[in-house]
Protein backbone atom coordinates (compact mmCIF):
# COMPACT_ATOMS: atom_id res chain seq x y z
CA UNK A 1 0.00 0.00 0.00
CA UNK A 2 2.68 1.95 0.95
CA UNK A 3 4.61 1.58 -2.24
CA UNK A 4 1.25 2.98 -4.78
CA UNK A 5 2.09 5.64 -6.85
CA UNK A 6 -0.77 8.07 -8.71
CA UNK A 7 -0.67 7.61 -12.37
CA UNK A 8 0.05 11.04 -12.82
CA UNK A 9 3.40 11.00 -11.10
CA UNK A 10 4.10 6.84 -12.34
CA UNK A 11 3.41 7.71 -16.00
CA UNK A 12 4.74 11.15 -15.98
CA UNK A 13 6.86 11.71 -19.91
CA UNK A 14 10.60 11.73 -19.25
CA UNK A 15 11.18 11.91 -23.08
CA UNK A 16 9.35 14.54 -25.91
CA UNK A 17 8.78 11.30 -27.41
CA UNK A 18 6.59 10.44 -24.47
CA UNK A 19 4.84 14.02 -24.13
CA UNK A 20 0.73 13.40 -25.08
CA UNK A 21 -0.56 15.50 -27.89
CA UNK A 22 1.57 18.39 -28.47
CA UNK A 23 3.82 16.73 -31.20
CA UNK A 24 4.60 20.50 -32.58
CA UNK A 25 5.96 22.00 -29.95
CA UNK A 26 8.27 18.80 -28.46
CA UNK A 27 9.59 18.77 -32.42
CA UNK A 28 10.19 22.44 -32.28
CA UNK A 29 12.29 22.32 -29.09
CA UNK A 30 14.11 19.53 -29.89
CA UNK A 31 14.77 21.29 -33.46
CA UNK A 32 16.35 24.27 -31.81
CA UNK A 33 18.50 21.85 -28.97
CA UNK A 34 20.04 19.82 -32.22
CA UNK A 35 20.96 23.26 -33.89
CA UNK A 36 21.99 25.03 -31.08
CA UNK A 37 19.63 27.52 -30.98
CA UNK A 38 18.70 28.27 -27.03
CA UNK A 39 17.01 31.21 -26.03
CA UNK A 40 17.82 32.39 -22.55
CA UNK A 41 14.48 32.61 -21.54
CA UNK A 42 11.01 30.70 -22.72
CA UNK A 43 7.25 31.11 -21.81
CA UNK A 44 5.20 27.96 -21.40
CA UNK A 45 1.50 28.95 -21.46
CA UNK A 46 -1.85 27.26 -21.96
CA UNK A 47 -4.15 24.99 -20.09
CA UNK A 48 -3.71 22.94 -16.25
CA UNK A 49 -2.85 19.38 -17.18
CA UNK A 50 -1.99 19.54 -20.79
CA UNK A 51 1.98 19.28 -19.88
CA UNK A 52 3.71 22.46 -19.68
CA UNK A 53 6.20 21.72 -16.43
CA UNK A 54 6.51 18.47 -17.89
CA UNK A 55 8.05 19.97 -21.37
CA UNK A 56 10.45 22.23 -19.21
CA UNK A 57 11.70 19.33 -17.25
CA UNK A 58 12.58 17.61 -20.36
CA UNK A 59 14.14 20.23 -21.86
CA UNK A 60 16.22 20.98 -19.23
CA UNK A 61 17.31 17.31 -18.75
CA UNK A 62 18.00 17.32 -22.44
CA UNK A 63 20.05 20.10 -22.91
CA UNK A 64 22.41 18.90 -20.15
CA UNK A 65 22.44 15.67 -21.42
CA UNK A 66 26.45 14.81 -22.06
CA UNK A 67 25.34 12.02 -24.42
CA UNK A 68 21.95 12.77 -26.31
CA UNK A 69 20.67 10.13 -29.05
CA UNK A 70 20.65 10.43 -32.11
CA UNK A 71 16.75 11.83 -31.80
CA UNK A 72 17.69 13.97 -29.58
CA UNK A 73 16.89 12.46 -26.29
CA UNK A 74 18.10 12.39 -23.41
CA UNK A 75 20.66 9.48 -22.97
CA UNK A 76 19.55 8.66 -19.12
CA UNK A 77 22.87 7.49 -18.29
CA UNK A 78 25.05 9.51 -18.13
CA UNK A 79 25.78 11.81 -14.04
CA UNK A 80 23.54 14.44 -15.68
CA UNK A 81 20.25 12.65 -16.49
CA UNK A 82 21.02 10.11 -13.18
CA UNK A 83 20.92 13.21 -10.99
CA UNK A 84 17.91 14.52 -12.56
CA UNK A 85 16.14 10.94 -12.16
CA UNK A 86 16.89 10.73 -8.77
CA UNK A 87 15.51 14.43 -7.98
CA UNK A 88 19.49 15.45 -7.15
CA UNK A 89 20.23 17.66 -10.10
CA UNK A 90 21.99 21.13 -8.49
CA UNK A 91 21.22 22.44 -12.64
CA UNK A 92 17.26 22.48 -12.52
CA UNK A 93 15.52 25.15 -9.96
CA UNK A 94 11.96 25.11 -9.63
CA UNK A 95 9.80 27.88 -7.82
CA UNK A 96 6.27 27.59 -7.48
CA UNK A 97 4.86 31.95 -8.04
CA UNK A 98 1.89 30.78 -6.79
CA UNK A 99 3.16 30.83 -3.50
CA UNK A 100 6.64 32.12 -3.53
CA UNK A 101 5.22 35.43 -5.23
CA UNK A 102 7.62 38.11 -3.26
CA UNK A 103 10.69 40.15 -4.42
CA UNK A 104 12.53 38.20 -1.64
CA UNK A 105 12.07 35.07 -3.78
CA UNK A 106 13.00 36.18 -7.02
CA UNK A 107 16.12 38.11 -5.40
CA UNK A 108 17.09 34.11 -4.39
CA UNK A 109 16.79 33.18 -8.18
CA UNK A 110 19.36 36.08 -9.08
CA UNK A 111 21.58 35.34 -6.25
CA UNK A 112 21.42 31.81 -7.76
CA UNK A 113 22.25 33.06 -11.21
CA UNK A 114 25.45 34.34 -10.36
CA UNK A 115 26.62 30.42 -10.13
CA UNK A 116 27.76 28.60 -12.90
CA UNK A 117 26.68 24.55 -13.22
CA UNK A 118 29.10 22.18 -11.46
CA UNK A 119 27.53 19.57 -13.73
CA UNK A 120 26.52 20.15 -17.63
CA UNK A 121 26.34 23.13 -19.68
CA UNK A 122 23.14 25.11 -18.12
CA UNK A 123 21.47 26.32 -15.11
CA UNK A 124 17.73 25.72 -16.09
CA UNK A 125 15.04 27.65 -13.84
CA UNK A 126 11.34 26.90 -14.11
CA UNK A 127 8.88 29.55 -12.73
CA UNK A 128 5.48 27.86 -12.64
CA UNK A 129 2.57 29.98 -12.59
CA UNK A 130 4.87 33.11 -13.52
CA UNK A 131 1.33 35.07 -13.58
CA UNK A 132 1.43 35.30 -9.74
CA UNK A 133 4.53 37.11 -9.20
CA UNK A 134 3.53 40.66 -7.74
CA UNK A 135 4.79 43.33 -9.90
CA UNK A 136 7.55 44.59 -7.77
CA UNK A 137 8.97 40.65 -7.85
CA UNK A 138 8.65 41.37 -11.64
CA UNK A 139 10.33 44.23 -11.86
CA UNK A 140 12.72 42.91 -10.08
CA UNK A 141 13.23 40.26 -12.58
CA UNK A 142 13.42 42.26 -15.24
CA UNK A 143 17.02 42.91 -15.61
CA UNK A 144 18.15 39.35 -14.90
CA UNK A 145 15.86 37.92 -17.66
CA UNK A 146 17.11 40.38 -20.45
CA UNK A 147 20.83 39.63 -19.61
CA UNK A 148 21.64 36.50 -18.05
CA UNK A 149 24.52 34.29 -17.80
CA UNK A 150 25.69 32.40 -20.78
CA UNK A 151 24.84 29.59 -19.00
CA UNK A 152 21.30 30.55 -17.60
CA UNK A 153 18.30 29.45 -19.17
CA UNK A 154 14.45 30.97 -17.51
CA UNK A 155 11.77 28.34 -18.43
CA UNK A 156 8.43 30.04 -17.00
CA UNK A 157 4.88 28.23 -17.16
CA UNK A 158 1.17 29.87 -16.86
CA UNK A 159 -2.31 29.07 -17.27
CA UNK A 160 -2.92 33.01 -17.95
CA UNK A 161 -0.49 34.33 -20.41
CA UNK A 162 -2.63 37.52 -20.14
CA UNK A 163 -1.75 38.19 -16.81
CA UNK A 164 2.05 38.48 -17.56
CA UNK A 165 3.69 41.94 -17.90
CA UNK A 166 4.10 43.05 -21.94
CA UNK A 167 7.83 43.51 -20.60
CA UNK A 168 8.35 40.22 -19.67
CA UNK A 169 6.41 38.72 -23.06
CA UNK A 170 8.78 40.80 -25.30
CA UNK A 171 12.03 38.80 -23.76
CA UNK A 172 10.73 35.30 -24.26
CA UNK A 173 10.50 32.77 -26.61
CA UNK A 174 6.28 31.98 -26.29
CA UNK A 175 5.22 27.98 -26.68
CA UNK A 176 1.32 27.98 -26.42
CA UNK A 177 0.07 24.18 -25.17
CA UNK A 178 -3.07 23.22 -26.64
CA UNK A 179 -5.98 20.88 -24.87
CA UNK A 180 -5.03 17.47 -25.25
CA UNK A 181 -7.63 16.22 -28.13
CA UNK A 182 -10.02 13.28 -26.61
CA UNK A 183 -8.48 10.48 -29.06
CA UNK A 184 -5.02 10.94 -27.13
CA UNK A 185 -6.41 11.31 -23.95
CA UNK A 186 -8.29 7.71 -24.55
CA UNK A 187 -5.26 6.06 -25.88
CA UNK A 188 -2.75 7.24 -22.93
CA UNK A 189 -5.78 5.83 -20.89
CA UNK A 190 -5.92 2.67 -22.68
CA UNK A 191 -2.14 2.08 -22.80
CA UNK A 192 -1.91 2.58 -19.21
CA UNK A 193 -4.54 0.56 -18.54
CA UNK A 194 -2.91 -2.68 -20.68
CA UNK A 195 0.48 -2.04 -18.36
CA UNK A 196 -1.87 -1.71 -15.32
CA UNK A 197 -3.66 -5.07 -16.40
CA UNK A 198 -7.17 -2.83 -15.81
CA UNK A 199 -10.13 -3.97 -17.77
CA UNK A 200 -11.69 -1.05 -20.01
CA UNK A 201 -14.41 -0.87 -22.15
CA UNK A 202 -13.17 2.27 -24.70
CA UNK A 203 -16.45 3.97 -24.05
CA UNK A 204 -15.41 4.67 -20.55
CA UNK A 205 -12.28 6.38 -21.39
CA UNK A 206 -13.91 8.38 -23.84
CA UNK A 207 -16.39 9.76 -21.01
CA UNK A 208 -13.08 10.09 -19.18
CA UNK A 209 -11.18 12.16 -21.58
CA UNK A 210 -14.40 14.33 -22.85
CA UNK A 211 -14.76 15.25 -18.41
CA UNK A 212 -11.19 15.35 -18.13
CA UNK A 213 -11.70 18.57 -21.09
CA UNK A 214 -8.36 18.34 -22.97
CA UNK A 215 -6.09 18.23 -19.23
CA UNK A 216 -4.07 14.45 -19.37
CA UNK A 217 -3.90 15.07 -15.53
CA UNK A 218 -7.41 15.30 -14.38
CA UNK A 219 -7.84 12.60 -16.92
CA UNK A 220 -5.56 10.36 -14.96
CA UNK A 221 -6.80 11.53 -11.62
CA UNK A 222 -10.29 10.40 -12.67
CA UNK A 223 -8.91 7.21 -13.95
CA UNK A 224 -7.25 6.27 -10.80
CA UNK A 225 -10.37 6.74 -8.91
CA UNK A 226 -12.46 4.84 -11.15
CA UNK A 227 -9.75 1.40 -10.96
CA UNK A 228 -10.33 1.88 -7.16
CA UNK A 229 -14.05 1.78 -7.35
CA UNK A 230 -14.63 -0.56 -10.03
CA UNK A 231 -11.92 -3.07 -8.58
CA UNK A 232 -9.79 -2.59 -11.50
CA UNK A 233 -12.90 -3.17 -14.37
CA UNK A 234 -13.77 0.18 -15.63
CA UNK A 235 -17.25 0.08 -17.85
CA UNK A 236 -19.00 2.48 -19.27
CA UNK A 237 -21.48 1.87 -17.21
CA UNK A 238 -19.92 2.01 -13.66
CA UNK A 239 -18.01 5.29 -15.29
CA UNK A 240 -21.53 7.10 -15.92
CA UNK A 241 -22.74 6.34 -12.37
CA UNK A 242 -19.38 7.33 -10.58
CA UNK A 243 -19.26 10.63 -12.66
CA UNK A 244 -22.84 11.46 -12.49
CA UNK A 245 -23.05 11.42 -16.28
CA UNK A 246 -26.19 11.08 -18.17
CA UNK A 247 -25.64 8.25 -20.23
CA UNK A 248 -26.16 8.12 -24.02
CA UNK A 249 -28.84 6.33 -24.14
CA UNK A 250 -31.12 8.99 -22.40
CA UNK A 251 -30.00 11.14 -25.49
CA UNK A 252 -30.68 8.44 -28.17
CA UNK A 253 -34.33 8.19 -26.70
CA UNK A 254 -35.28 11.85 -26.28
CA UNK A 255 -34.22 12.28 -30.07
CA UNK A 256 -36.86 9.22 -31.13
CA UNK A 257 -39.21 10.80 -28.92
CA UNK A 258 -39.00 14.15 -31.06
CA UNK A 259 -39.44 12.27 -34.07
CA UNK A 260 -42.64 10.53 -32.74
CA UNK A 261 -44.23 13.02 -31.15
CA UNK A 262 -44.31 11.78 -27.89
CA UNK A 263 -44.72 14.59 -25.73
CA UNK A 264 -45.85 12.55 -22.07
CA UNK A 265 -42.97 10.35 -22.87
CA UNK A 266 -40.35 12.90 -23.33
CA UNK A 267 -41.90 14.64 -19.91
CA UNK A 268 -42.04 11.50 -17.90
CA UNK A 269 -38.15 10.73 -19.06
CA UNK A 270 -37.46 14.47 -17.81
CA UNK A 271 -39.43 13.65 -14.60
CA UNK A 272 -36.97 10.18 -14.32
CA UNK A 273 -33.64 12.61 -14.68
CA UNK A 274 -34.56 15.18 -12.25
CA UNK A 275 -35.33 11.84 -9.45
CA UNK A 276 -32.04 10.35 -9.96
CA UNK A 277 -30.24 13.86 -8.73
CA UNK A 278 -28.89 15.03 -12.41
CA UNK A 279 -28.42 18.55 -12.68
CA UNK A 280 -31.22 20.08 -15.48
CA UNK A 281 -29.04 22.26 -17.10
CA UNK A 282 -26.48 19.78 -17.30
CA UNK A 283 -29.33 17.72 -19.08
CA UNK A 284 -29.45 21.09 -21.44
CA UNK A 285 -25.96 21.09 -22.16
CA UNK A 286 -26.23 17.29 -23.05
CA UNK A 287 -28.95 17.44 -25.70
CA UNK A 288 -27.42 20.14 -27.36
CA UNK A 289 -24.27 18.06 -27.88
CA UNK A 290 -26.10 15.12 -29.18
CA UNK A 291 -27.94 17.26 -31.63
CA UNK A 292 -24.77 18.53 -32.85
CA UNK A 293 -23.07 15.33 -32.88
CA UNK A 294 -26.27 14.50 -35.04
CA UNK A 295 -25.64 17.41 -37.29
CA UNK A 296 -21.92 16.62 -37.78
CA UNK A 297 -22.99 12.73 -38.85
CA UNK A 298 -24.83 14.23 -41.89
CA UNK A 299 -21.66 15.02 -43.53
CA UNK A 300 -18.72 12.74 -44.35
CA UNK A 301 -16.61 15.52 -44.16
CA UNK A 302 -17.26 16.16 -40.52
CA UNK A 303 -17.55 12.91 -39.09
CA UNK A 304 -13.80 13.21 -38.11
CA UNK A 305 -15.59 15.98 -34.85
CA UNK A 306 -17.51 13.28 -33.79
CA UNK A 307 -15.12 12.15 -30.61
CA UNK A 308 -16.64 8.88 -29.34
CA UNK A 309 -16.49 5.22 -29.70
CA UNK A 310 -16.70 3.00 -32.74
CA UNK A 311 -20.18 1.17 -31.31
CA UNK A 312 -21.72 4.89 -30.19
CA UNK A 313 -19.87 6.28 -33.15
CA UNK A 314 -22.15 3.75 -35.38
CA UNK A 315 -25.68 4.71 -32.78
CA UNK A 316 -25.02 8.33 -34.15
CA UNK A 317 -25.20 7.76 -37.58
CA UNK A 318 -28.13 5.59 -37.27
CA UNK A 319 -30.71 7.76 -35.78
CA UNK A 320 -28.65 10.61 -37.81
CA UNK A 321 -30.38 9.16 -40.92
CA UNK A 322 -33.80 9.53 -39.22
CA UNK A 323 -33.40 13.47 -38.83
CA UNK A 324 -33.44 16.19 -41.09
CA UNK A 325 -30.82 18.74 -41.32
CA UNK A 326 -33.90 21.18 -40.51
CA UNK A 327 -35.11 19.06 -37.53
CA UNK A 328 -31.79 19.40 -36.14
CA UNK A 329 -31.22 23.56 -36.66
CA UNK A 330 -34.59 24.30 -35.32
CA UNK A 331 -34.14 22.44 -32.63
CA UNK A 332 -30.40 23.41 -31.61
CA UNK A 333 -32.10 27.03 -31.57
CA UNK A 334 -34.61 25.95 -29.18
CA UNK A 335 -32.22 24.45 -26.62
CA UNK A 336 -29.43 27.08 -27.27
CA UNK A 337 -32.41 29.32 -26.08
CA UNK A 338 -33.45 27.10 -23.19
CA UNK A 339 -29.88 27.63 -22.27
CA UNK A 340 -29.78 30.98 -22.60
CA UNK A 341 -32.72 31.92 -20.58
CA UNK A 342 -32.12 29.24 -18.23
CA UNK A 343 -30.70 31.44 -15.53
CA UNK A 344 -32.75 33.84 -15.33
CA UNK A 345 -36.16 31.83 -14.76
CA UNK A 346 -38.03 31.79 -12.09
CA UNK A 347 -39.65 28.12 -12.95
CA UNK A 348 -36.92 25.97 -14.59
CA UNK A 349 -38.78 22.64 -14.87
CA UNK A 350 -41.53 24.57 -16.97
CA UNK A 351 -38.84 25.82 -19.27
CA UNK A 352 -37.06 22.83 -19.66
CA UNK A 353 -40.72 21.41 -20.30
CA UNK A 354 -41.74 23.73 -23.11
CA UNK A 355 -39.01 23.12 -25.12
CA UNK A 356 -39.11 18.90 -25.20
CA UNK A 357 -42.99 19.87 -25.83
CA UNK A 358 -41.61 22.45 -28.76
CA UNK A 359 -38.92 19.50 -29.78
CA UNK A 360 -41.61 16.97 -30.46
CA UNK A 361 -43.91 19.70 -32.12
CA UNK A 362 -40.95 20.33 -34.71
CA UNK A 363 -41.59 16.83 -37.03
CA UNK A 364 -45.58 17.59 -36.78
CA UNK A 365 -44.72 21.18 -38.01
CA UNK A 366 -42.64 19.72 -40.98
CA UNK A 367 -45.29 17.97 -42.21
CA UNK A 368 -47.89 20.57 -42.61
Amino acid sequence: MGDYVVSARKYRPSTFASVVGQQSLTTTLKNSIATGRLAHSYLFCGPRGVGKTTCARIFAKTINCSNLTSDFEPCNECESCKAFNENRSYNIHELDAASNNSVEDIRSITDQVRIPPQIGKYSVYIIDEVHMLSSNAFNAFLKTLEEPPSYAIFILATTEKNKVLPTILSRCQVYNFQRISIKDVANQLQYIADKENVKTEIEALNVIAQKADGAMRDALSIFDQLVASTSGNVTYKNVAENLNILDYDYYFKFVNYFLEEKIPECLLAFNDILNKGFDAHIFIGGLASHLRNLMVCKEPATLELLEVGEETKNSYKTQAEKCDKDFLIKGLYLINQCDLSYAESKNKRLLIELMLIRLCQLTSEKKK
